[in-house]
């Protein structure tokens, strides 16, 4: 199975170190990331769930969800998260599921063959409400991952799921965005009263219209 965007993911029960869950039911109204890890006890990882401890609040505020996977039990989970509060000096505070059979991973098309038969690669989906998969990044184990620009993406799902708009290059939470070239300038006009910028028929800039 291919997910792609828009597709609603793949729902399942599993074990975590918060506890057995149905991942639907987990997800409830929230939105949520799943992201996945090659395997416990790895040097990039490690970092990296300490810093999405320590970004907690910062997806509580987007009404999120985090929740992590590696192909190891949740016993081995349990030991690695004391090493990480001890090196990074942050517990981890969200859950990971235990995926020893691989069927999560499977699922979700975390193993890719030509860089391992067994660990699963770098993975994030970003899943909304309505449990659709609205974006996903692979990175190579050698890579880790820009938690920022993960924000930054929510920030822009969620502006632009309520109102006519998309989110121009760089664009990070403040800034100018580009009215939809379905709506007339009378209708940009009704719709965004801070008023436009217009560089050409198609690129109309206004203010971020939930500011």
């Amino acid at each position: 199975m291919v997910l792609q965007l828009g597709d609603v993911v793949p729902n399942f029960d599993a074990p975590t170190t918060e506890g057995q869950i149905n991942f639907h039911e987990w997800i409830g109204d929230s939105w949520a990331i799943l992201f996945s890890h090659p395997k416990d006890f790895t040097p990039v990882c490690t970092t990296e769930l300490a810093e999405v401890a320590r970004l907690k609040d910062d997806f509580a505020q987007r009404n999120t969800k985090v929740i992590g996977l590696s192909v190891d039990p949740v016993t081995s989970h349990l030991e690695w998260e004391k090493d990480i509060e001890e090196t990074q000096g942050q517990a981890v505070n969200f859950p990971m599921i235990g995926d020893q059979d691989s069927y999560v991973a499977k699922l979700f098309g975390m193993i890719h063959p030509n860089a391992s038969n067994t660990f699963t690669v770098r993975s994030v989906f970003i899943i909304d409400p309505a449990k659709k998969l609205r974006l996903t990044i692979t990175y190579p184990a050698s890579t880790g991952r820009n938690f920022a620009e993960i924000l930054r993406v929510i920030d822009s799902l969620q502006l632009t799921d309520q109102y006519m708009v998309s989110t121009p290059v760089n664009w990070k939470d403040g800034d100018d965005v580009v009215i939809s070239p379905s709506l007339s300038d009378e209708e940009a006009a009704q719709r965004f009263p801070k008023g436009f910028t217009k560089l050409k028929p198609y690129l109309r800039l206004t203010p971020q219209p939930n500011l």
